[in-house]
């Protein structure tokens, strides 16, 4: 007898996608803990790694070597991630806040969001200079100055071993670029005031070496465009400036009700807080048996610990205390591929010393980017012939909704009697019927999806917008809705939680479309879906198929790849922040779209049967055929990539069947790619086509003209 999953009864929430919580997701995906939900909350799909910034400002690594990617570890541990920052705790109402979307519930929490900065706030520094941190934004900075050919001139603000470590790469990096450079470290107190004597000396002659500068005991007035200003008048000439001093707490955080110490979470052993549901960790954490410098070492070592106590606090297992260790070693990057060890006063330095470091990173870094592969179940011993070849060999791909192929689906509808009544049109291939109600124009459509992301907001987004399209595509104004949920099994106050974010941004995405939600129907299943039936008023008849032209221009208003992308990602191959960029493709509304393309001749939204397969029902409907400019089709990041690696997703096959004739290679497979709340495909007079793709543009659509129609039957590549 086969017993049913199990229900989800906790959440346990993650704040920040810090060292410590990115260990705790990578144990929890090879021993989860059952009946618990676990989510991530994070401002990117990435997590920088600190520990090897310095090697990459020198251009020792890529910027990819430096990244944990949340959405892939989340994955793995079977947790949800959601792309934001955190603005607030409720501790009341056990709620996290993250602008744009409702309250995230939990049980248990953890804080793990490291620490901020003072710099922005020095006069002229928000204006002129680039916080060391986030490291996207200084990043793609650096590599442009450092990409230049003029005289450079460099100031770093703070003088701690950060501080040292950045102006030594860059002046490392300078010199490696043969440009003629100043490199200057400004620090308000003494350099290096953290470290022993003998280290410092060694680390004053490495900079000495790389022609760095240190200016010490000196206040900053204010930051110029060119210059440092300090405030005894001299001017530090600076056409690069940043900072990596002012380290501080994030501002919510004093915001929470929490006990704190100097504005950080004050813990005790076990790393809980003033409220026994909510644990810290890392920099953001202040340990107050033990207090310890801020350091990415003890937040390493806080996971095994933290990893128990969270699943002691949701019901399984002892508390474990957290005693950390009276000094640790620090490696210091000197610019070069050489490094400074210190410990316990004793040091040593040379490329030995950067070999072990790198050691040490990448050994980290190695942890997430080679994830464990965990074992499918093995079938039963005795089972139905014919089941592994349903299984197939992959996950059933949720990005294409799971859909059933173009083929069984026309032949089932096909089968189907007309209708009795003379009010009720239905429109082939459009997925709708035409409904003459008191003498105005209804359309009725209805559309679900699986869920291929565990995140009810983001995935009840995805579905509106999914299933508005096919309003959309037919020129209507969305009128009334109503949404079938299926939720997997949970504990009754999860259905709760579960149920009023589904709603609640329900009720936001179908509003802003100009409709209402007037009911649903709910019930609990093995995974969740969500669905909308739909209504549209149309003040003339719709845009169908039918009504394309010889002749008329193919306008595109969305790339094409979230099918390979969903598949990817749910094999754990995607790059999480290919990923985040196809969600922010999919959410985006057509409604805009459809009211400038109006005037259409005919219009269809492209999504389970691809690109090809709309643009065939199109064609087919119209007794005209299509040429597509292969080469003019927009594919969302990474698809391509993807493609060239052989990912497809479970419904390729099915849709290749519509044009078996196409060359195949990895941009032309991507026309059978199914896309999730995708592009609408438009055929307009040709002599409309560049004003519209115009207005379309200026509303926020990345609109292309793809290709145009012929008298030819089929679907040929321009050559």
């Amino acid at each position: 007898m086969q017993h049913p999953p199990l229900p989800l009864t906790r959440d346990l929430v993650l704040i920040g996608g810090g060292h410590t919580h990115a260990l705790v997701l990578r144990k929890w995906g090879m021993n989860p803990l059952p009946g618990a939900r676990v989510t991530v909350i994070n401002p990117g799909a990435t997590a920088p790694y600190s520990g090897m910034l310095p090697g990459f400002v020198a251009g020792h690594y890529e910027r990819w070597e430096l990244d944990i990617d949340l959405v892939r570890l989340a994955r793995f541990a079977g947790a949800r991630v959601i792309l934001g920052p955190v603005e607030g705790i409720d501790l009341d109402g056990r709620q996290v806040y993250v602008p744009g979307r409702p309250p995230v519930a939990f049980d248990v929490a953890s804080v793990n969001v490291g620490i901020t900065s003072d710099m922005p706030a020095l006069p002229g520094f928000a204006d002129h200079a680039v916080p060391a941190k986030p490291l996207s934004p200084f990043a793609s900075r650096w590599a442009e100055y450092l990409d230049g050919t003029d005289p450079a001139s460099v100031a770093v603000i703070g003088g701690g071993v950060a501080g040292v470590e950045l102006v030594m790469a860059m002046a490392h990096a300078l010199r490696a670029k043969t440009r003629t450079a100043q490199v200057t470290l400004i620090d308000n107190a003494r350099v290096l005031s953290a470290t022993g004597t003998k280290a410092g000396a060694n680390i004053r002659k490495a900079m000495a070496h790389l022609g760095v500068e240190l200016i010490e005991h000196a206040a900053i007035s204010r930051i110029e465009q060119d210059h440092v200003l300090l405030e005894d008048g001299r001017k530090v000439p600076a056409s690069f400036i940043t900072g990596a001093a002012g380290a501080r707490p994030y501002d919510w955080i004093t915001q929470t009700g929490l006990d704190l110490h100097d504005g950080y979470i004050r813990v005790d052993a076990h790393l809980q807080s003033s409220d026994q549901a909510i644990f810290a960790a890392g920099d953001c954490a202040h340990l107050a048996d033990n207090p310890r410098p801020k350091a990415g070492v003890y937040a390493v070592r806080e996971a095994p610990v933290l990893f128990s106590n969270l699943r002691a606090a949701l019901g399984a297992g002892k508390m474990r205390r957290y005693q950390p260790q009276k000094d640790y070693l620090k490696l210091i990057s000197l610019g070069s591929k050489s490094a400074l060890a210190e410990r316990l006063g004793t040091s040593f330095s040379g490329p030995v010393m950067w070999r072990w470091k790198n050691h040490i990173d990448q050994s980290f870094m190695n942890k997430f980017r080679n994830l464990p592969q965990m074992e499918r179940p093995a079938l039963p011993r005795h089972h139905a012939a014919g089941m592994q070849e349903a299984l197939g060999e992959k996950p059933m791909c949720g990005g294409c909704g799971a859909k059933v192929g173009r083929g069984a689906l026309q032949a089932v509808l096909s089968d189907l009697p007309k209708p009795n009544r003379d009010d009720i049109t239905p429109l082939p291939g459009d997925d709708a019927a035409l409904l003459i109600t008191g003498g105005a124009r209804q359309v009725m459509t209805s559309d679900h999806l699986r869920g291929f992301t565990d995140d009810p907001v983001l995935m009840t987004r995805i579905a509106a917008v999914h299933a508005l399209g096919d309003i959309w595509a037919m020129g209507a104004d969305p009128q009334a809705a109503t949404a079938t949920i299926i939720l997997p099994r949970m504990s009754p106050q999860l259905q709760h939680r579960t149920l009023s974010e589904i709603m609640a941004t329900a009720t936001e995405v179908i509003r802003d479309a100009g409709a209402e939600i007037v009911g649903g129907h709910s019930s609990l299943g093995d995974e969740m879906t969500i669905g909308f039936t739909l209504t549209g008023l149309c003040d003339k008849d719709p845009i169908t198929l039918s009504g394309a032209r010889p002749g008329d221009a193919l306008i595109l208003t969305k790339p094409l790849g979230s099918g390979v992308l969903m598949a990817a990602e749910m094999a754990g191959l995607a790059d999480g922040s290919w990923v985040a960029d196809a969600f922010t493709q999919m959410v985006q509304p057509q409604g805009a779209a459809s009211r400038i393309l109006a005037g259409a001749h005919a219009m269809t939204d492209v999504t389970g049967f691809g690109l090809a397969g709309h643009l065939m029902g199109m064609c087919e409907a119209s007794d005209c055929g299509a040429v597509l400019d292969l080469d003019s089709i927009p594919l969302m990041t990474g698809a391509l990539e993807l493609a060239a690696q052989g990912v497809r997703s479970t419904i390729f096959d099915e849709n290749c069947s519509i044009a078996p004739y196409l060359p195949s290679n990895p941009k032309s497979d991507l026309l059978f790619d199914p896309q999730t709340a995708g592009a609408l495909l438009a055929a307009v007079a040709a002599d409309q086509v560049h004003g519209l793709c115009e207005q379309l543009r200026h509303a926020g659509y990345p609109a292309v003209i793809i290709g145009y129609l012929t008298d030819t039957p089929g679907l040929r590549l321009q050559s």
